[in-house]
């Protein structure tokens, strides 16, 4: 038997017993693996859940599920730093592989933790923390270990995703979709850490521990929300032949990794730029595959319990013939650092909402030439608002940093009525 305690029986919680429970003779069919629940430590007992647990295996205490004898693997499904990085830690110190679905303690913790469980030769099972039930982890891990990946693009973060779907779909702003997600449950009262590109910036920096093996804090990734989307920039990226997605990319240039999370113009014909609502997408790029796709619903209470189950069923059968550490992320040094996003070149979207008056254009032209910023083409219509009028600019391919000094120079003439916006387009070598 295959003891495993759990320790945070909320939404994720509920749907990994669901799954154990229900599935459970399945799994034993399949794996020959008798895997029990032993011990669930929550805060709140008493709240209304849509699984039945027998109330032996319930307890307030966490250290009674990580001091169990009978506990061989811990489920953390807490989420944040602390105390998760604590229960984390003290568990594998006594000898117990953890299972995770924390993706902001794995982009902040995670080297620290992979050096205690190599240290005590016990294992991290940390699927559910990108993309819920898509097995994008072990997609990289095991499916695409003879390749060099050379690059990651994905859409991972649901909430983001339904809004800029619901903006194009119902041509509404983002306010009025940002509130129909929250009346739907699929933003949470504050959802900064959705909208703002954090959320994705977590999942993405563990996307980059296991391609490109090497640790990197959240703070080295680029990172832009959505909130400066209109509207009038869903409409235009449309007439143009794009669509607008929160994109989490990596790059792998020179040695060097291009990391950041923000709003891009991807063409229509892009495999992602037709995933819609809440959904997740990863587009990766093998040397030896050519691109991957793995789509699938990126959270929710049973698709992510699925992975967290996954990875309990992985470890129990490597607990059955006695391996340990293979499933923890290696970091070698191929990878010289992090490329400052300033001298990253591509092609700009560039927005800017003017007095509809003569010289204008020119102006506004004279300045990104000084930058070295050329223009590929220019769309000024007649959208009046209040006598200011939006001019779109397609640049050709021009260094982002340049692109921010002539952006904020423009921005200071008194003929631009507010900040301006710029998206990245993204061809994305589909």
């Amino acid at each position: 038997m295959i003891g495993v305690g759990i320790i945070g029986f909320g939404t994720v919680g509920s749907g990994t017993v669901k799954i154990l429970q229900e599935g459970g003779t399945l799994i034993r069919k399949r794996t020959g693996l008798d895997i029990r629940l032993v011990k669930i430590a929550d805060i709140d007992l008493t709240r209304k859940r849509d699984v039945d647990v027998d109330s032996h295996l319930l307890t307030n205490d966490p250290f009674e599920v990580i001091g169990n004898l009978d506990v061989h693997i811990l489920v953390e499904l807490i989420g944040g730093i602390e105390p998760a990085y604590q229960y984390i830690c003290e568990a594998i110190k006594r000898g117990k592989w953890v299972v995770t679905a924390n993706k902001a303690l794995l982009a902040e913790k995670g080297m620290e933790i992979f050096r205690l469980a190599r240290e005590k030769n016990c294992e991290i099972g940390f699927e559910a923390s990108v993309c819920g039930g898509i097995p994008v982890i072990k997609a990289i891990r095991d499916g695409l270990i003879g390749n060099r990946i050379n690059r990651i693009l994905g859409i991972l973060n649901g909430t983001s995703n339904y809004i800029l779907t619901r903006m194009e779909e119902e041509e509404i702003s983002f306010d009025e979709a940002l509130e129909e997600a929250k009346r739907y449950g699929f933003a949470e009262r504050d959802p900064s850490l959705d909208v703002d590109g954090l959320d994705a910036a977590h999942k993405l920096s563990i996307l980059i521990m296991m391609a490109f093996h090497y640790g990197l804090n959240t703070r080295d990734i680029m990172t832009r929300g959505i909130r400066r989307v209109e509207l009038m920039d869903i409409k235009f990226a449309r007439e143009l032949g794009y669509r607008i997605k929160l994109l989490a990319l990596a790059k792998l240039i020179d040695s060097e990794i291009e990391a950041r999370v923000e709003p891009v113009m991807l063409p229509l014909s892009h495999p992602l730029s037709s995933v819609k609502g809440v959904y997740n997408a990863v587009f990766i790029i093998g040397d030896r595959t050519g691109p991957n796709l793995y789509y699938g619903i990126g959270a929710g209470s049973e698709p992510t319990g699925s992975a967290v189950v996954s990875d309990i069923v992985d470890m129990a059968m490597r607990m059955k013939i006695g391996k340990g550490n293979a499933r923890i992320p290696v970091f070698f040094d191929e990878v010289r650092g992090i490329k400052n996003a300033d001298e990253s070149f591509a092609p700009f979207y560039v927005r800017f909402l003017a007095e509809d008056r003569p010289g204008v254009l020119s102006k506004i032209s004279g300045i990104l030439a000084s930058y070295n910023i050329s223009i590929s083409s220019v769309i000024q219509k007649g959208r009046r608002e209040g006598g200011f009028v939006p001019i779109v600019m397609l640049t050709h391919e021009a260094k982002e940093g340049s692109l921010r000094k002539a952006k904020d120079e423009i921005d200071r003439l008194p003929f631009v009525k507010e900040e301006s916006l710029y998206l990245r387009i993204e061809e994305g070598d589909s």
